[in-house]
């Protein structure tokens, strides 16, 4: 009778823990976390606008895109995705880099990762994006990371920039103390 509880209740701690999933680690976040909402999203399509008015004039579009713009966007994005590469990212902006954190689900593990991205611009006025470092923790860095991370971001700076892009070159991005700096000129 006793052999038949223990039984049991392994049985049932075992059917406990594969229907949960379980948190293996990774890199720890370096912040808080930022926030993400609809109205930051927002935001950034009413900053877009203005600088697309002002540059009308000028010439020039300078564009300050906050962590928490940034972040809300890509989250936004990912949840539109039936299966998300990336969940519940968070992306910092210091020290001329973009850090990209977030969770992966692999069968039932959860891990944190972190991959440190160089923003910059290419001689054709796109952006260009270099994985600097990526840590996935106990998982090997998935098959077509630089190429799905580079469409994420491509898909942010076209999708954002979407109503002025066409005649847009850009000049520089730097990234700074929380804020990504875009300028470019329409040609």
């Amino acid at each position: 009778m006793v052999r038949k509880r223990i039984l049991l209740f392994l049985i049932a701690l075992i059917s406990a823990s594969l229907a949960c999933t379980m948190f293996v680690g990774g890199p720890e976040y370096t912040e808080g976390a930022i926030p993400v909402s609809a109205e930051a999203v927002e935001s950034l399509r009413s900053q877009i606008e203005a600088a697309a008015l002002a540059g009308a004039e000028s010439g020039t579009i300078t564009l300050q895109i906050t962590e928490e713009q940034i972040t809300s966007y890509i989250a936004f994005r990912l949840a539109a995705q039936e299966n998300p590469a990336l969940q519940n990212p968070q992306v910092y902006l210091r020290d001329g880099q973009m850090q990209v954190y977030g969770k992966v689900e692999r069968g039932f593990f959860i891990a944190n990762v972190q991959v440190v991205l160089n923003v910059g611009v290419d001689e054709l006025g796109q952006p260009r994006i270099e994985i600097a470092s990526a840590d996935f923790g106990p998982f090997p860095a998935p098959e077509g990371l630089k190429q799905s991370l580079t469409a994420l971001i491509t898909e942010a700076y076209a999708g954002s920039l979407g109503p002025v892009a066409t005649g847009f070159r850009l000049e520089s991005i730097s990234i700074a103390n929380g804020l990504m700096t875009v300028t470019g000129r329409i040609r």
